[in-house]
């Protein structure tokens, strides 16, 4: 449950959407990102798929970084 995957878009070094896996959809920083987050989040397959990398990515890799010793 602390595992957290998370992915944020930039333009012009400003932040204006993020994705995180706790709260499980896009969400806009931005006017713009607030257009684009409505748009992504209406796409199950998009927001399934950003759920799945939780799983894929960060659980395959947490041994590595807190393995035993």
């Amino acid at each position: 449950k602390d595992i957290q995957y998370s992915r944020s878009f930039y333009y012009n070094k400003l932040e204006f959407i993020r994705f995180d896996s706790n709260v499980g959809k896009f969400v806009g920083y931005t006017e713009l990102g607030v257009k684009n987050a409505e748009r992504l989040n209406k796409d199950t397959s998009q927001i399934a798929g950003m759920k799945a990398q939780r799983g894929t990515y960060c659980l395959n890799n947490v041994g590595i970084w807190y393995g035993n010793p």
